[in-house]
């Protein structure tokens, strides 16, 4: 492979995704391409942004003209989709945009991949060759695609499609697409679904950076509920981890699940973070537990969501580097050391990046 499109390189787990790929593949041109809408940052890349196999495009993955350029520019081999609406919440106050962008927009990219790509229908219903491949659709999930848990059970890559939010309902039909076009014209994929991530460069709205940013403010921490809603939770850098050996080790066809090995209610993983925050900050402990503010509950909250990671960890060897305290700490030294960016991002000053690097 010469040329891989990462999709939402300037998001999130996007960002650590590309790090992870430019790093490790210097030979091999990665082409961010994001739209920097309000997630994307292009701050989260500024220790690779001159890395000579490193180059980004500013293109909104709903505009297919917009694509079909950049793949003509580059013929990519392999395409690592992870640009996505991603916030519930936002999802319920306007879904269209996460139609637009979760279900077009991976329809755009998948009928350019089928396109450009030399597919053949004897690898159509599955029928791929246990070979080294030429191309690959990666396509990133969540774990939401599955609905909602009781109080015992896990996802399995088995488990039956279930979304109770515009957010996962539109990430479950793009993963519908993509096995559809696999199984209709060939087309090398491969999809994980992961669990909540958290880590550096987490955009403030989610419910761990916005907690740190409250507590060093000494604001608010709005829990919804009566804060037994449970997650599982994943460290950022140990997905994009995941990611790259999926991307290279994993069979084509396959489903993985990512997890962290943990649950958490989100009362107690709030504690924990006070505690953690409270020493790091020369506070006395449980100091800050008087900001704890519960707040309405959102429509369709799902109770709980678990991951069961076992078929990544059996077959790649795959298992997270830390523990989920371990990981919290590593993810507030992060935030309590890039003040600047944390203030960039609630500002939005880290809009102005991309004009000042790129114009």
């Amino acid at each position: 492979m010469k040329n891989i499109i990462i999709t939402g390189g300037a998001g999130f787990i996007g960002s650590h995704t590309v790090r992870k790929f430019v790093k490790e593949l210097p030979h091999i041109n990665i082409i961010n391409l994001d739209a920097l809408t309000y997630a994307g940052n292009l701050e989260n890349l500024k220790d690779i942004e001159r890395a000579p196999n490193y180059i980004f495009e500013k293109v909104d993955i709903t505009n297919a003209e917009q694509l079909r350029k950049v793949f003509e520019k580059y013929n990519p081999d392999a395409v690592v989709h992870l640009a996505a609406e991603s916030h519930v919440d936002r999802s319920i106050t306007d879904p269209n945009a996460f139609i637009n962008t979760n279900v077009f927009g991976t329809a755009n990219l998948l009928n350019l991949c089928r396109e450009f790509w030399e597919l053949k229908t004897e690898h159509s219903h599955g029928n791929y060759p246990d070979t080294p491949r030429k191309n690959l659709f990666y396509h990133i999930s969540t774990d939401e695609v599955y609905g909602a848990l009781g109080e015992t059970g896990f996802f399995t890559e088995e488990t039956s499609y279930a979304p109770k939010s515009p957010y996962s309902a539109s990430k479950a039909a793009s993963d519908h697409l993509v096995r559809a076009y696999g199984n209709t014209y060939g087309l090398p994929y491969i999809i994980s679904n992961c669990s909540n991530n958290y880590g550096p460069n987490h955009f403030p709205e989610k419910l761990i950076p916005l907690c740190i940013f409250n507590i060093i403010n000494e604001k608010p921490l709005p829990i919804y509920g009566d804060g037994q809603y449970t997650r599982d939770w994943l460290f950022v850098i140990d997905h994009a981890r995941a990611i790259f050996q999926i991307f290279h080790e994993a069979k084509t066809g396959s489903t993985y699940n990512i997890g962290g090995f943990n649950e958490w209610k989100n009362i107690d993983l709030i504690k924990e973070l006070i505690k953690q925050m409270d020493i790091k900050l020369g506070r006395p402990s449980g100091y800050s537990e008087k900001l704890i503010t519960f707040v309405k509950d959102r429509p369709g909250h799902d109770k709980r969501y678990a991951i069961d990671a076992t078929k990544l960890n059996r077959d790649l060897g795959w298992k997270p580097s830390v523990t989920f305290e371990e990981g919290l700490a590593k993810t507030i030294d992060w935030f309590l050391s890039n003040k600047d960016w944390l203030e960039h991002v609630t500002s939005g000053e880290y809009q102005k990046y991309y004009e000042k690097q790129y114009s």
